[in-house]
């Protein structure tokens, strides 16, 4: 009998807790329903949720909230987002932002087209003309020719110039400025465009020698330009790997436009590369009526857009019409200014970033 009523004891026990078991969750339920019902919609972004896992939600929600059939798929997204995240490394303390009236130092070496530029007084209102001579270092007796002319004129010298150091420095003494003329293909297999030139075929590892050669040959300089080119110019790869050396040099890039198709502009500005192009070819007819003719037309352009680009070359035609072309000019309002100063009216943003007014 004891047996029985112990028996008796242990079931009605079991009924109980059951029955308090179920009460408890017909509460739980009840209350679930009611929150879905007149509660608000659940929050993309949990405020507990790291950033990075907050992204990972926002990327899996769909733009329609869940309803109530979808309490399942919640369940498991809500079990994703509560998943441990790794623990954070530790990170030294931030250091304060300089006060507004103090500009962050910026490496010197990221702006050497604005350290290494000729500085002129300004000319504000009148147009503009930048007079490049490039093929310089070569022909000795026609380049102190052209670094005799008055300026301030932009001399862009050949790699392969010989005493090309010396020769610089005497143009820098006259006021003028410094490019690098770097020899790329052409499309004639005629044109000789000098050693260390650079090929469609060459790979990544070989135009940067090429070119970290070329860019030490002398110092002192704002960008370059291209020797040549017709060929290498309109290849995006080749371009992209002169672009990828003149970016962290701080330097600027002059398309010559030897080729309808360049790549230069596009390669430049996807590296982050000041770009700029010419607009007239000076001489490519060796006269002094060829040369002034084309003068006139640069004449034209500057008034129209405010700037325009020449590029000559020292030929006795061209630095005999230059020779007094260049005082009359003046004369007439047109200001004679390096290249430099036309990749500032352009990049006004890089000048300042530089620390310049």
């Amino acid at each position: 009998m004891a047996r029985k009523r112990k028996a008796s004891s242990r079931f009605g026990g079991v009924a109980v807790a059951l029955g308090a078991g179920g009460f408890v969750a017909v509460v739980f339920a009840a209350g679930l329903w009611a929150g879905m019902q007149f509660g608000s919609a659940p929050e993309t972004v949990p405020v507990a949720v790291a950033p990075r896992a907050a992204a990972s939600v926002s990327n899996k929600i769909p733009s329609d909230t869940p309803g109530p059939s979808d309490r399942a798929a919640m369940d498991r997204l809500v079990a994703k987002v509560a998943e441990p995240e790794p623990e954070p490394q530790p990170v030294a303390a931030p250091v304060p932002a300089p006060p507004a009236a103090v500009k962050p130092a910026v490496p010197r070496e990221r702006f050497a087209w604005v350290e290494n530029a000729v500085s002129i007084p300004p000319q504000p209102g009148l147009p503009m003309i930048a007079l490049v001579i490039d093929d310089v270092g070569v022909d000795r007796r026609r380049s102190d020719a052209v670094v005799a002319l008055p300026g301030p004129l932009t001399l862009s010298y050949l790699t392969y110039a010989q005493n090309v150091v010396e020769q610089v420095a005497a143009a820098r003494a006259h006021g003028h400025e410094l490019m690098v003329h770097i020899p790329m293909q052409p499309k004639s297999a005629d044109a000789d465009p000098g050693p260390n030139v650079l090929r469609v075929r060459d790979d990544r590892g070989e135009l940067i020698r090429k070119l970290d050669w070329g860019l030490s040959r002398f110092s002192g300089y704002v960008g370059v330009n291209n020797h040549m080119g017709s060929r290498f110019t309109s290849d995006r790869a080749g371009m992209d790997a002169v672009m990828a050396a003149l970016a962290p040099r701080g330097l600027f890039f002059l398309d010559s436009v030897t080729a309808p198709d360049t790549a230069g502009p596009a390669a430049a500005a996807a590296a982050g590369v000041p770009v700029l192009k010419r607009d007239v070819f000076l001489d490519n007819e060796d006269s002094p009526e060829e040369v002034r003719y084309r003068l006139e037309q640069v004449e034209r352009i500057a008034r129209r857009t405010g700037a325009a680009i020449a590029i000559g070359h020292p030929h006795d035609a061209t630095i005999t019409v230059l020779r007094d072309w260049i005082p009359d000019a003046k004369a007439r309002g047109f200001a004679i200014v390096p290249v430099s100063v036309l990749v500032r009216r352009r990049y006004p943003a890089l000048w300042q970033a530089a620390g310049r007014s």
